[in-house]
């Protein structure tokens, strides 16, 4: 039986030579080139083609090269009975704490319009005001999306998580349930977006949610890109009802040349760098569920269909 590698994004050579080291009786297959499709134990995958994964037979398990499930769960050809595992913070939740925070202080520092005077040539403060005065919301708070509440809470912001299920973090006020996410928007003068791609959250960031939020205040999206509505997003930007955006996750990636999030002079766009995935912690927690799957034991990090995580 066989292992297989998809992503459209990572280099196979690196997973290569640590599944033929844990495994050594398992071929490294990389699609497009699979060999027999019944040979495929186990696929590693990353933004796979629809339709692969119900031409894989003898599949046992679908490993995800990252966080988010959203690409492997929106195929609708998946195979039932499959198990999907994603990978359980992995080495992300840092990086994602720092992009957040260096969002959040680039917003209360006024960096962007200290950048613009730059250009200008010109020699003008700000107004200052003390982090104190920057609530924070943080949508998600899994593994990661605590990380980044946390990391923004030690740094002085007044944090405030909002999730499905109410839940406990020290520092941080907790929003719970649907009803109360117009709330959670009104108090917080940034939001960072931190939450799973389900099918309760798509979209979820639109020009309802912004004229929640008070007005000149900021999104930072780290989830994922259809969270955010596009073309409402630009309008409450233009309009004033938001003062800016930091963007690092898009419907589609790459962004087009065309996108008008490119040129937006309130918009900071950065190519889904907030955090890549940490190879080595990566490949030890899927060298983890394999070898589980092995033995017939429970794999770590099963993601529950219904729920898209």
């Amino acid at each position: 039986m066989a292992i297989l590698f998809c992503s459209d994004s990572d280099p196979p050579d690196a997973w290569r030579e640590v599944l033929v080291a844990a495994f050594p009786r398992m071929p490294f297959r990389v699609w497009p080139d699979p060999g027999r499709p019944e040979d495929i134990r186990y696929a590693l995958v990353w933004r796979q083609p629809h339709g692969l994964l119900a031409r894989l037979p003898n599949l046992k398990a679908v490993l995800v090269l990252g966080a988010g499930v959203d690409s492997v769960l929106d195929d609708p050809q998946i195979p039932d009975g499959v198990p999907v595992l994603r990978l359980v913070e992995a080495g992300m939740a840092a990086p994602m704490a720092e992009y957040a925070l260096l969002g959040v202080l680039a917003f209360q520092r006024g960096l962007h319009t200290y950048l613009d005077r730059q250009h200008a040539v010109e020699w003008k403060r700000e107004p200052w005001s003390p982090a104190a005065d920057w609530p924070v919301g943080v949508m998600g708070l899994g593994v990661i999306g605590a990380a980044v509440a946390r990391r923004l809470a030690q740094s002085g912001y007044p944090v405030a998580g909002w999730v499905r299920e109410d839940r406990r973090i020290e520092a941080v006020e907790v929003f719970a349930g649907r009803e109360r996410l117009g709330a959670f928007l009104a108090r917080s003068r940034v939001v960072v977006n931190v939450l799973p791609l389900t099918p309760a959250t798509r979209g979820i960031l639109d020009a309802q949610a912004f004229a929640c939020m008070p007005r000149g205040s900021y999104v930072i999206n780290i989830g994922r890109g259809a969270h955010v509505a596009d073309e409402d997003l630009v309008a409450a930007l233009d309009a004033g009802r938001l003062g800016g955006a930091m963007l690092d996750v898009f419907r589609e990636e790459p962004l087009p040349q065309s996108h008008a999030f490119w040129r937006h002079p309130k918009i900071v766009v950065t190519p889904h760098a907030a955090a890549p995935t940490v190879l080595e912690a990566a490949a030890t927690q899927i060298v983890d569920n394999i070898a589980r799957l092995e033995r017939g034991e429970p794999p770590l990090g099963l993601v529950d269909r219904q729920r898209g995580y």
